[in-house]
């Protein structure tokens, strides 16, 4: 393939992709008598996404009857009811092959802040009833919405969209991993067939059918339909939408062999703008649609809140750093001088440079009480002592070698105030103090995960400039690690920023797995973390769940919430496990 632009590339690639039909409300207008509908069925469900003042996005997908069909006649009915009694908007289309039978309608002319019930019919079915509403336009004094992220099919149940599924949601943000491209037997499938959820297709994600495949089989999910006809949806994706750790140009899990990178990319974004309710770019007809060189847009509720959903994988994102480029395998020496170069190199995008203007822009223009930021990786600063970082100590390890070398460097000092029994500790310890070992206690701070903001960080003084700029009351949303974290956020200079508030994963495992934690130390692996880490106030290392947010003029309350098992079919929440905090308009870089 030549060398094209990213935008080129994408958008010359999914150019005729179609499937949006425009629908606009009609109060009082009957239903549609279309006797001309084809059969099929709706096993994927319905839902509903990216609202507007006066509009939203809906969409099913249609699983023909006849198996050698190429399209689907169906229609669809916008209700401000669920019994369908006073219908406002309908209209009929065609699911077709080339779009894998979905099918999304852009519906318009509708009432700001209002709630509306939506369904699809075939000759043979009718579909489930979804639920889904519209923006504030120029006020609001409340909103309330759910956070998630990372849902792994074979590594457990969606029992996490069950749950959101009872909630009474404004809005659903899912921020990556909505999928996952490995295949069967790969990660965080151990117990998938016992639960019988292997991955579908077999193989690892290449093409556009095995794409297809793989949304396919997470859509048939029982509680993933649920939580979709529930609330409307915004969504951006992450690494596994395409391959584990994508960025401009390539991935982790892509090597020469597995065939054209760009191919495999593009066969993933039209997958994803197939199957997610996500609005494209523009003005479109059933005939016409002119696809987005992007994903990152604006919601902006009432006045009270502007949410920026940001593309930090695949918009210009350099290639992660990895740590183990920094040893020397030769001397065994860690080159710290060289990895905080490259960390702070200011010609490593994360956003690029027409995204950061944008988000300027979008920033600068709002009078919303709260500005959020709905991303993949972790913004805050995630230092972690260099032996931990490399698992080369285990965090208990590490804390009591630590505190042998604080005694052993009183003890050197001449330290009048040390116990007998202190003393007589460090005599039977003292010659675990090798030189590697005080080595490692000495060495700086470093990343635990360069894939975050952690491994960009002037791409992140560049966000924090522009919060500072425009005197932004900031809320940072984060998943892609699996675990619930709580930070505030300073920039180089110590300057406060804002919060940042990052869900736990639907499914897949997090540091419990990574740092090899077992339950029972959770806890106090969680509050060491917590010590360790500048800025971070609050860690739950070890629980799958989600995060619901508050948020009024006067505060925003965080309350996450997790789940007793993704393993069993049945679950419980975890009240114990639970945590509420609030960052308030009248401090907001301070989390209480």
């Amino acid at each position: 393939m030549p060398d094209v632009s990213r935008r080129g590339f994408i958008r010359n690639g999914l150019l005729g992709l179609g499937g949006l039909y425009v629908t606009s409300a009609l109060t009082g207008c009957g239903s549609d008598d279309d006797d001309s509908l084809g059969f099929g069925s709706f096993d994927h469900g319905v839902a509903s996404g990216d609202p507007l003042a006066d509009s939203v996005i809906l969409w099913t997908r249609v699983t023909p009857s006849d198996s050698a069909a190429e399209t689907v006649r169906l229609s669809w009915e916008v209700a401000d009811n669920a019994e369908f009694n006073n219908v406002l908007a309908e209209g009929s289309g065609e699911a077709h092959i080339s779009r894998d039978f979905t099918v999304k309608v852009d519906v318009r002319g509708l009432s700001p802040d209002t709630q509306y019930y939506y369904r699809f019919r075939t000759a043979a079915a009718v579909s489930t009833v979804g639920k889904t509403r519209t923006l504030p336009d120029l006020t609001s004094e409340h909103l309330t919405l759910a956070v998630v992220s990372c849902s792994n099919y074979p590594a457990g149940y969606f029992h996490v969209y069950a749950e959101l599924a009872k909630r009474d949601l404004d809005l659903v943000l899912h921020l990556g991993d909505y999928i996952y491209e490995y295949g069967a037997g790969g990660y965080a499938s151990e117990q998938a067939a016992a639960m019988g959820r292997e991955s579908v297709p077999a193989g690892e994600l290449f093409t556009l059918d095995d794409y297809r495949a793989r949304y396919a089989q997470y859509r048939s999910d029982a509680d993933l339909q649920a939580v979709h006809a529930s609330a409307p949806f915004l969504v951006v994706w992450d690494d596994h939408e395409i391959a584990n750790d994508t960025y401009d140009g390539g991935a982790e899990n892509h090597n020469e062999g597995e065939g054209d990178f760009n191919e495999r990319k593009l066969a993933a974004m039209r997958a994803y703008f197939e199957w997610l309710p996500i609005r494209p770019d523009g003005a479109m007809s059933s005939d016409e649609l002119a696809m987005p060189s992007s994903i990152y847009r604006q919601f902006e509720w009432g006045d009270l809140v502007n949410l920026l959903m940001l593309d930090t994988r695949n918009e210009a994102r350099a290639k992660p750093l990895v740590i183990t480029d920094y040893f020397d395998a030769t001397s065994g020496a860690f080159d710290f001088e060289g990895l905080f170069a490259d960390i702070n190199d200011p010609s490593r995008q994360l956003l690029g440079s027409a995204q950061l203007d944008w988000l300027r822009s979008a920033m600068a223009s709002s009078s919303a009480t709260w500005q959020l930021l709905g991303q993949q990786v972790l913004m805050g600063q995630m230092y972690l002592p260099f032996a931990i970082a490399t698992q080369q100590l285990a965090i208990p390890d590490y804390a009591e070698l630590g505190a042998l070398a604080q005694l052993a460097a009183r003890a050197q000092a001449g330290d009048p105030t040390l116990a007998d029994e202190e003393l007589t500790y460090l005599q039977a310890n003292q010659d675990r103090l090798t030189p590697e070992v005080v080595a490692l206690l000495q060495a700086p701070a470093v990343p635990y995960n360069l894939d975050a903001w952690d491994g960009y960080g002037a791409a992140r003084e560049a966000v924090y400039q522009i919060a500072r700029e425009t005197n932004a009351k900031l809320v940072v949303l984060a998943g892609d690690t699996h675990n619930a974290w709580a930070s505030e956020l300073s920039d180089a200079a110590g300057n406060t920023v804002g919060v940042e508030l990052a869900t736990s994963s639907v499914s897949s495992p997090g540091l419990e797995e990574y740092l090899a934690i077992p339950a029972p130390a959770y806890a106090q692996t969680e509050a060491g973390i917590v010590d360790l880490v500048a800025g971070l106030k609050y860690l739950n290392a070890g629980d799958r769940g989600f995060l619901l947010l508050d948020i009024t003029r006067e505060r925003v309350e965080a309350q996450w919430e997790f789940v007793s098992s993704v393993k069993a079919a049945g679950y419980q929440l975890q009240a114990e496990r639970g945590q509420t905090m609030q960052v308030q308009a009248a401090n907001p870089a301070k989390l209480v």
